[in-house]
């Protein structure tokens, strides 16, 4: 299975017909609130509220909106609420999380808190999963919001965090492109080096139920026709499902520039953690976060 549209993913995360439970943290802010019932009404998410109950109460109102009464939780304070939210989780009360109006360093905090977050052992990656009007189906972007410069063993972590995700979303084999700026391994550009060592782990199967391919430009991923001028043959070109940035800088503006250049919308999810976290900017839409939220439990 794959997805050619956010749209598409929707229908299939509505026709579970089961909501999934999300515990947003510090959910005092329009948008989230909006979006929370919105999915809600069309039975994707079952939300538990945490922050200042009077606030969001207020704010429901203002909307013309309505949750059940036990789906707020008064916790004003937002360190207090992430943790609950944390809480929640761990106590088997909700399948994912979502940041509110905090600091993502707050949420993180209380996620990887030793003996009472999230943590399981790996490394905490972010994917942005891009809807763009100029390629055929959904495109994960990866990472660009969490490791600044991965090494080589983050890298693998990064494409397992990524696979399993869209194995979970009902993908068989998702195709990896680990980008560079040529095809080449030079020693002089790292990010080559670690390309073809990832290549190689997928070869050997210690990178499992996906195809890797790599280095690879960004013109040969998209393109099959600059692929075939320069005689390159891959099953990743012109169909990627993940493409891997060598580092955060590269991934942000890719990221902003899809967004801002060619009218992509765009999903923001933490991986490597217990449970996905839904991570958006504060200033995000009421539409962007609603999307994230449905995103997010189709893997689930």
């Amino acid at each position: 299975m794959e997805f050619q549209n956010i749209p598409q993913l929707l229908e299939h995360v509505r026709s579970r017909g089961q909501r999934k439970r999300l515990a947003v943290a510090a959910a005092t802010d329009p948008h989230v609130l909006e979006a929370a019932c919105r999915a809600y009404n069309e039975n994707i998410a079952e939300p538990f509220l945490i922050g200042d109950k009077p606030k969001m109460l207020d704010i429901l109102k203002d909307l013309g909106l309505k949750l059940p009464d036990e789906n707020l939780i008064h916790e004003p304070d937002v360190d207090n609420a992430a943790r609950a939210a944390v809480a929640l989780v761990r106590e088997g009360k909700a399948d994912y999380l979502m940041k509110g109006l905090l600091n993502t360093s707050n949420m993180l905090k209380a996620v990887l808190n030793r003996d009472t977050g999230l943590r399981r052992g790996g490394t905490l990656s972010h994917i942005s999963i891009n809807e763009l009007p100029a390629y055929h189906k959904l495109l994960v972007v990866t990472d660009a919001g969490i490791l600044i410069q991965p090494s080589l063993e983050e890298k693998a972590a990064i494409i397992r965090n990524a696979v399993g995700a869209l194995r979970a979303m009902g993908y068989e084999c998702p195709k990896v492109a680990v980008l560079a700026a040529l095809e080449k391994v030079n020693p002089k550009m790292p990010e080559t080096v670690d390309a073809a060592a990832l290549k190689e782990m997928n070869a050997s199967g210690e990178l499992a139920n996906c195809i890797v391919e790599g280095p690879i430009s960004m013109d040969l991923t998209m393109d099959p026709e600059a692929a075939q001028i320069k005689g390159f043959s891959s099953p990743v070109v012109g169909n990627a499902d993940i493409v891997v940035v060598p580092n955060i800088a590269c991934g942000n503006i890719l990221n902003k520039g899809l967004r801002y250049l060619a009218g992509s919308q765009q999903v923001g999810i933490v991986l490597g953690a217990q449970v996905p976290i839904v991570l958006t900017s504060r200033s995000a839409s009421a539409q962007s976060k609603y999307l994230s939220i449905a995103v997010t439990s189709a893997m689930i």
